[in-house]
């Protein structure tokens, strides 16, 4: 079994052993002055330079690791339709109209996607068709109220309910109540397409520096990134750190977002007959519950299955032992299967669960975004085009993301995982009634 292991390099897992452009990229040294700095070469990062270099600015982007190396290049590589959870909660901040762009954007986030898989001819095995999965009566219902939404919307893409007697067209799982397919969301190799990004903006221009962790933040008119072996000097800064950034470099965001955990397995090839029978029509499903089973197959086969979301801030033991018992409820006829791959890694969550794009208060040129939630694969893309978009001159939409106020954390570093564990063990016993 091949394991994660954590260095500078990407940890061993099946993305990793079926990446396609590994790139490496220099250390920054010596230095430099560009219209914008970029810190972190995740989706958020890479997107937000490629965004800003399609638009004529000069950018450079600052990776303490490897490109794609913490979330992007590890997670469920869901690509979901929808950005924040609840996003009613925001009406008395950002009003009706705030919460409908919010909504629509959550659909326009999966186009720029499939956009940019297109136009730069990224291979990550693009595949569409998701199933939300409802594990009670009360998630049918919200199933149901989702798909009004989305229709009053004018959303373009098949959507369907599915009652338990139809769940075997999706799904060979006896386990869920119902569902509905969404076919303008689906799954693919996240790590490959931060990598295919990566090396649409290293082709537009961007300067990406690997090994290269930013160690200071001088702000000013001219903010300034100080680095082991070099600086930047810029116009504009972007914080795209996410669950990595830290409280040291920027107190201000880094108390507002919390690394909580999730995990992976990756199982041996299965047979064609295996695959229709467990999943018949290629789709990523995940289901309503706070501690959500997320899967779908590779394109070699495999069954990748994720879960176990911890807010502990420690890893599992055994990822493998502690997955297996989930997979085996939803697919039995899996049982015995054997796991090749195992990993993890930190996701990035704010008390709200909506992604924080803005400014930093007192450095009105040095701009963030972070605390996905989860569903970073879309709503990063998003993130990095209001960004993009407000230093071109439009700010409205980077405006109705900035006028959501996001709880700082109390206490240290020490304190927030806990305090965060408390808050989900409150979220998942409510999920029993």
């Amino acid at each position: 079994m091949k394991v994660a292991v954590h260095t500078e390099q990407h940890p061993q897992s099946f993305y990793t052993a079926t990446a396609r452009e590994m790139a490496e990229h220099p250390r920054l040294e010596g230095d430099i002055s560009v219209d914008v700095c970029v810190v972190g070469g995740g989706f958020s990062g890479v997107n937000t330079a490629l965004e800003l270099a399609e638009r004529g600015f000069s950018v450079a982007l600052l990776e303490a690791k490897r490109i794609g190396w913490g979330a992007s290049g590890r997670n469920g590589g869901e690509l979901i339709r929808g950005i924040g959870h609840g996003i009613d909660q925001f009406t008395g901040e950002i009003g009706q109209e705030g919460i409908d762009a919010i909504a629509r954007m959550g659909i326009e986030a999966v186009e720029i996607v499939r956009e940019r898989v297109a136009r730069y001819a990224i291979d990550c095995d693009l595949q569409m068709g998701y199933c939300d999965l409802a594990l009670k009566p009360r998630h049918m219902r919200e199933l149901e109220e989702d798909q009004a939404f989305l229709q009053s919307l004018g959303y373009r893409h098949e959507t369907r309910i599915l009652q338990r007697d139809e769940m075997h067209e999706v799904i060979g799982s006896d386990r869920y109540l119902g569902g509905m397919v969404d076919m303008g969301s689906g799954h693919l190799h996240p790590l490959n397409l931060v990598l295919g990004e990566a090396r649409a903006a290293r082709e537009a221009g961007v300067q990406i520096f690997e090994y290269t962790p930013a160690e200071k933040i001088v702000k000013g008119d001219k903010p300034k990134v100080e680095t082991p072996s070099g600086e930047v000097n810029c116009r504009y800064l972007v914080l795209c750190g996410n669950a990595y950034i830290g409280h040291r470099l920027e107190p201000h965001i880094g108390g507002k977002v919390l690394p909580a955990g999730s995990y992976l397995i990756a199982t041996e090839p299965l047979s064609d007959a295996q695959c229709r029978d467990i999943i018949p029509q290629n789709m990523a499903f995940a289901d309503l519950s706070v501690a959500l089973d997320y899967f779908h197959l590779s394109a070699d086969r495999r069954l990748l299955f994720g879960g176990l979301c911890n807010y502990s801030g420690r890893d599992p033991r055994d990822i493998t032992g502690a997955l297996m018992p989930n997979l085996e409820r939803v697919f039995p006829q899996l049982k015995g299967v054997r796991v090749e791959y195992e990993w993890g890694g930190m996701i990035g969550i704010g008390a709200n669960r909506l992604p924080q794009i803005g400014r930093l208060p007192d450095a009105p040129n040095i701009l963030f975004a972070q605390a996905y939630a989860g569903h970073g694969v879309n709503a990063t893309h998003m993130a990095a085009r209001v960004i993009a978009e407000l230093l071109s001159g439009q700010a409205a939409r980077f405006d109705v993301f900035d006028r959501v106020k996001h709880m700082t954390f109390p206490g240290g570093p020490a304190l927030r995982s806990p305090l965060l564990a408390l808050g989900m063990l409150y979220y998942r016993a409510k999920d029993l009634l």
